[in-house]
């Protein structure tokens, strides 16, 4: 057994880009950071047999990426026919209006301020551009607008920042609420269970080829942290800022932002249920 395979969710080792199942290829953003990882992943999503290409998340506004996801398109004999956004947060939709101007798609969202050209993007619609079969779920939590796409043919879905290929997900308070975000990983079980999915072609990070155990993992580690909140506060610690050194110590100080900002949606949720 390999490192990686003894991780949450078996991420798959090499290199990421490139194809990851049979109708779908990653190419990555020139965008890494402590937020996104190793950059941004735009997935190119196609029938092996057709001629048309759907595009998930263009990613940040730099055009020589951009034309790179075109170019990878192109290469294979495929022409860019819509685009998609998992959610609206600049590393996943800066580029979509240039994006836009450069394949001349139009560009579906939940958020009706992310559309360009065309219509939204509901629960239950199914993307069949080019005789693909691609279910558009609604996975709120990390933020409001959140959707993943259920690729059937592939066992796969693709998951934008819902689930990362490592490490876990911010819930983006307040626009993110751990409520809709708990839900929707247990969404997302189901359909591992029910749908026999098994890979996660995520946002950011390398594919996962367990979907089940890297979602069940989520979780366990949401329950945890959760645990973690409520008995810091109950030990006085009073303010979120106060919450994150105490349960977040042994995390770089360069991501307590972020930590803060799920720390905030916690204390909404106990407060919520009464706990706190």
């Amino acid at each position: 057994m390999t490192f990686a395979a003894a991780l949450p969710g078996k991420p798959r080792e090499g290199a990421i880009g490139g194809p990851a199942t049979a109708r779908a290829v990653c190419v990555l953003a020139s965008n890494p950071s402590a937020m996104t990882l190793d950059g941004t992943n735009t997935w190119i999503v196609s029938e092996p047999d057709s001629d048309l290409a759907v595009v998930i998340d263009p990613g940040p506004l730099d055009d020589t990426h951009l034309r790179a996801v075109i170019a990878t398109a192109e290469s294979a004999g495929k022409r860019v026919a819509l685009t998609l956004l998992s959610h609206g947060h600049p590393d996943h939709s800066d580029g979509a209006g240039r994006f836009a101007e450069l394949t001349g798609t139009s560009v579906r969202a939940l958020d009706p301020a992310l559309r360009l050209g065309g219509e939204g993007l509901g629960v239950g619609d199914v993307i069949t551009t080019g005789g693909l079969e691609l279910h558009v779920l609604s996975t709120p939590g990390h933020t409001a607008d959140s959707l993943c796409f259920h690729l059937p043919a592939d066992r796969a879905v693709l998951t934008g920042d819902t689930v990362l290929g490592r490490g876990t997900t911010v819930v983006a308070h307040p626009d993110g609420r751990l409520g809709d975000y708990l839900d929707s990983l247990r969404r997302l079980r189901s359909l591992a269970v029910d749908e026999d999915v098994v890979t996660v072609l995520p946002g950011h990070g390398p594919v996962l080829d367990d979907a089940r155990g890297a979602i069940e993992y989520y979780l366990a580690h949401r329950a945890k942290r959760l645990a973690q909140v409520e008995t810091a506060v109950e030990n006085g610690h009073g303010t979120p800022e106060e919450v994150v050194a105490h349960v977040y110590a042994d995390v770089d100080r360069s991501l307590w932002p972020a930590a803060e900002l799920s720390v905030r949606a916690q204390l909404d949720y106990l407060g919520e249920h009464g706990l706190i």
